[in-house]
């Protein structure tokens, strides 16, 4: 039998035990394991050390290294995190739903796990303890199969957070890594209809295509993030100038980062030389249409292609446009972007109420920086992932979306005539 199938089948029987277990068994299993990434600290610092070194030696650029690292401030706050997950309430057993159907029969909706929750994920460890953790406390066995840039890390990690969890006492198996970094691998998670009830993929728009097109279980797909700022043309310029500068260099591996600046005909001449100059200060590299090129001021920016609207960098780059209004700043963000976070500048409420209402996004901000849309910033804890599709979960994912429903029926001796 390969690796995965006994995996999968592992995780199965597991699943079957933590889904009688207690809220205090699972609470108890969880800051046991955030404890032990403490104990255990140096043993993941030195795996990760041989990742970076690894995806230096390949040329990896400095966005991807930003999420591949791991330090003892980010050990401390994974950690932290799954302490904070252990403190939510519990969705399970949550009453959604009842009535009394009219022949009597008492009928109840209650949330239960999804059973056997599968992760594929790229160069992010810090993924390994969210997943676990949110998957632990819904009460959902987890198989994680992290990226070759990380696999001593992923694993390393993944084996203090099952010995953990098993010393605590739920089901052994509850928590297992794939040691196989090769495509068949995944490729295998993926045929496992029956034995693996979801899989979440996270990470590239390739590893999400290829999930989305090729698995047989079920997929609850989470995007990458083509973000935009649109500095509309009654926006607060000064406001406009801290959210790109915001949205853009905080953070710009991340999802949630802005890539696209769009900005209205009518002030993009006084406002872009001041943004644009203080983004390039920044190390930031700008590609953009010819009106911005043109500007006075204006200098080192790159002509834009058709690429460049629809690329998520996951770096120091931005792509710079001047639209003709509203409508077709909506038409551009719902052509290019990839439904994940957008954002409006604008003290005009009549623009706000048409771009929250026709822009179609997870997460839609007016007068704010898109680096907001993240799990714990929602208040939902760490997050599993952000879904840009439409159906069972939308936005950041936290434990409801790691839930199922059952329907719960008490007669008292009703036939069907």
């Amino acid at each position: 039998m390969s690796e995965v199938r006994t995996l999968a089948e592992q995780a199965r029987e597991a699943a079957v035990g933590l889904a009688i277990t207690s809220t205090g068994e699972r609470n108890s299993a969880l800051v046991a394991m955030a404890d032990a990434l403490l104990v255990r600290e140096a043993e993941i610092l030195a795996a990760n050390a041989a990742d970076m070194d690894a995806a230096r030696a390949k040329g990896e650029p400095a966005g991807i290294l930003d999420r591949l690292e791991l330090t003892s401030p980010r050990v401390r706050a994974i950690s932290d995190a799954l302490k904070a997950v252990s403190l939510l309430s519990d969705p399970l057993g949550e009453v959604v739903a009842g009535h009394t159907l009219p022949n009597g029969i008492e009928l109840t909706q209650v949330r239960v796990p999804l059973g056997v929750v599968a992760m594929i994920y790229e160069a992010r460890p810090n993924v390994t303890a969210d997943a676990a953790g949110l998957c632990i406390k819904t009460g959902n066995a987890v198989i994680l199969r992290g990226g070759s840039l990380a696999v001593n890390s992923n694993l390393t990690m993944a084996r203090v957070l099952a010995e953990a969890a098993e010393a605590a006492g739920l089901p052994t198996h509850s928590v297992q890594a794939v040691q196989s970094t090769e495509h068949a691998a995944a490729a295998e998670l993926m045929s496992l209809h029956g034995l693996i009830d979801v899989l979440i993929p996270r990470g590239g728009a390739g590893l999400i295509k290829s999930c989305v097109e090729n698995s047989k279980v079920p997929v609850i797909e989470t995007g990458t993030g083509n973000c935009h700022i649109y500095i509309h043309q009654d926006a607060d310029l000064a406001m406009a100038q801290r959210i790109v500068i915001n949205a853009k260099c905080q953070r710009p591996s991340v999802c949630n980062a802005a890539e696209s600046l769009l900005v209205d005909e009518a002030v993009y001449r006084e406002a872009l030389p001041s943004i644009l100059a203080e983004l390039q200060s920044r190390g930031v590299v700008l590609c953009a249409d010819d009106k911005v090129r043109a500007l006075d001021g204006v200098s080192g920016v790159e002509i834009a292609t058709d690429d460049d609207w629809g690329t998520e960098y996951h770096d120091l780059k931005m792509s710079v446009k001047v639209v003709s209004g509203l409508s077709e700043a909506i038409d551009h963000i719902n052509a290019y972007g990839t439904k994940h976070s957008e954002a409006i500048i604008t003290d005009d409420y009549a623009a706000t109420r048409r771009f929250l209402h026709e822009v179609d996004a997870a997460a839609v901000y007016v007068n704010a920086s898109t680096r907001f849309t993240d799990g714990e910033v929602f208040g939902l804890g760490a997050e599993i992932g952000i879904s840009t599709q439409k159906l069972h979960a939308r936005g950041p994912m936290g434990l409801e979306a790691l839930t199922s429903t059952k329907h719960l029926l008490m007669g008292t001796g009703q036939i069907r005539e």
